[in-house]
Order: C-alpha cells, then sequence, then structure tokens
C-alpha cells in the first residue's frame, strides 16, 4: 500500500510540482491546507519559495508552525524544501528586517556570501555517512538549487540529557559553505529541490517515502 503524503498549501511553493514528484516517487498525494487532512497523512511535504517572512505569514495564517509541532511531536515525518526548509529553523535576515521561524532546529536564514547570487543551477553536497535521503547515491551527484539565503553556520545547542543523536547535517558549497539538508529523526530538510533534480531527486524522495513505513 502507497504511504499517503500531503503537502502543504499555505500560498508559497511549487504545489504543483512537489505533489507530481512526490507521487511519481510512489506516494498518494493530496495538496491541502486543511488541519486535519495535514495531520492524517503518513507524510508532511512542506515548498516553499520567495521571501522567508512572505512565508511564515503564510504558515500561520494556516496554523502550518502548529501542524508541523504536532506531528513532530508524534513522530509523524515532515519534509521541508527550499524555503520551506528555512522556515524550520530560529529567525531568517533578509534586508535589515529579522523574522521568527518554527525553530524546530536553531541557525539562522542569511544572505549567502557569494560573488553571484542567486545561487542558481547544479550542485554537489556533502552528506554524512549513514543519511536517509543520500542512501544510495554517490558522492558527486548533483542536485538543483534556487537560492540566495542559507544556513551558513550549524547552531546547535547539546542536549543536556546526552540522549539526543544530532542530527546529520548535509553541505553544499556556494561562495561559502551553507547547510543543504538536514535529517532530525521524522524531521528533514532539504534547501535543494528534489523535484527539479530529476532522477537524484526522484532518488531522494523515494529514500524519504521509505522512512514513512
Amino acid at each position: 500500500m502507497s504511504p499517503s503524503v500531503a503537502v502543504l498549501d499555505y500560498g508559497s511553493g511549487n504545489l504543483r510540482s512537489a505533489e507530481r514528484a512526490v507521487a511519481r516517487a510512489g506516494a498518494e498525494v493530496t495538496v491541502t491546507s486543511d488541519w486535519d487532512a495535514a495531520l492524517a497523512a503518513d507524510g508532511l511535504v512542506v515548498p516553499g519559495v520567495g521571501a522567508f517572512a512572505a512565508c511564515m505569514a503564510g504558515l500561520r495564517a494556516v496554523r502550518g508552525e502548529q501542524i508541523i509541532g504536532r506531528r513532530l511531536a508524534g513522530g509523524r515525518p515532515v519534509l521541508g524544501i527550499c524555503v520551506g526548509m528555512q522556515i524550520l529553523f530560529s529567525k531568517g535576515v533578509e534586508h535589515g528586517a529579522t523574522t521568527e521561524g518554527c525553530d524546530e532546529w536553531p541557525g539562522t536564514v542569511e544572505r549567502l556570501d557569494a560573488p553571484v547570487l542567486p545561487h542558481m543551477g547544479w550542485n554537489t553536497v556533502e552528506a554524512p555517512e549513514g543519511t536517509d535521503l543520500f542512501r544510495g547515491l554517490d558522492a558527486d551527484t548533483r542536485f538543483y538549487f534556487v537560492h540566495s539565503y542559507a544556513v551558513r553556520r550549524w547552531e546547535l545547542e547539546p542536549d543536556p540529557s546526552g540522549r539526543l543523536t544530532p542530527p546529520a547535517v548535509t553541505w553544499a558549497e556556494h561562495g561559502d559553505r551553507f547547510v543543504a539538508a538536514v535529517e532530525n529523526g521524522a524531521l528533514c530538510a532539504t534547501q535543494f529541490h528534489p523535484e527539479k533534480s530529476g532522477d537524484a531527486g526522484a532518488h531522494v524522495l523515494r529514500n524519504w517515502l521509505k522512512t514513512l513505513t
């Protein structure tokens, strides 16, 4: 039986592209902003394009940050894509203005220090050993990025209990290093667009769907 996936509709993101890509990867997909449907699905995809502040405003309008938090509290998988990854961090800084994010991970989304922006096109990533998302992919596999902002420093505080396994952080480079993906239990995210990354992106989505069962 195919896993069910809800693509969260909060007015931002390539909804139909994400829907088609996840469906091709093997899921039954619904695009929705409905609270119950988003909570009930086996997996939730949070896409996002554009400005951090606008995406957070749209997310809050549909109680999306509460949906994400409720799912994660129950160990229910969530996948953020592009700005849908960025809003999972503590805050975003754009044009001198700071916007609070979902604060699922500590970190600041800021403008890349690069000679050419946006970072648009294909790039390799540096994935740690044993990740779920990149399992079965070669180190020189390329993914498609379109962004000018990213998390440039990983700021996760140690868990006081010592029981929490640190997230698996994947890096990429454009001008300087930035976070390209994170895997942290039920919460995963990619700065690149799997739905625009051809066979490599489809492989990542299939790997994520395997974590839903």
